[in-house]
């Protein structure tokens, strides 16, 4: 018999188009999300980047971080070069905020999470397949100035 193995990039891509509600509806699956790791949670309004990760690496048993903070990824997996990176077995930690945000050694600041989908500009572009860039889920760019960490969490 044959091993099917699939990896959270597959999974994740699966949600491409998921999207919060705006107003005082909040979409379902999204809260769910939320919920696995706080209950108290009740909308889609909260940053969901961290637990979008969390859900998918549920869904296939791997390690996750259990928080909603999106720099608690900095100590989940094993630290990875930005070269070394592949697509469906690293998670990438940005920050968030402009200038002055602190590096990867505060977990307690504003960042954003999401899987590695590749490289473009000769290295100069990180794309991230993620939830909550820009109220969805989806494929986007960031410049690799942004990058807190690659971090492998299996493979």
């Amino acid at each position: 018999m044959q091993k099917i193995e699939t990896t959270a990039f597959e999974i994740a891509q699966r949600y491409i188009g998921i999207k919060e509600i705006p107003g005082k509806l909040a979409n379902p699956q999204i809260v769910a999300m939320l919920q696995l790791e706080d209950s108290s949670v009740k909308d889609d309004e909260v940053p969901w980047c961290s637990a979008f990760v969390n859900y998918v690496c549920w869904l296939l048993r791997l390690p996750r971080s259990k928080s909603l903070s999106a720099r608690s990824w900095l100590s989940i997996g094993q630290a990875i070069d930005s070269m070394d990176a592949e697509a469906g077995f690293d998670v990438v930690v940005l920050k968030r905020g402009g200038e002055g945000q602190p590096g990867p050694e505060v977990l307690d600041a504003p960042g954003h999470v999401g899987f590695f989908a590749g490289l473009e500009d000769n290295g100069g572009t990180v794309l991230l397949l993620a939830g909550n860039q820009g109220d969805a889920v989806n494929v986007s760019r960031f410049p690799l100035e942004q990058v807190l960490g690659f971090r492998r969490i299996y493979g």
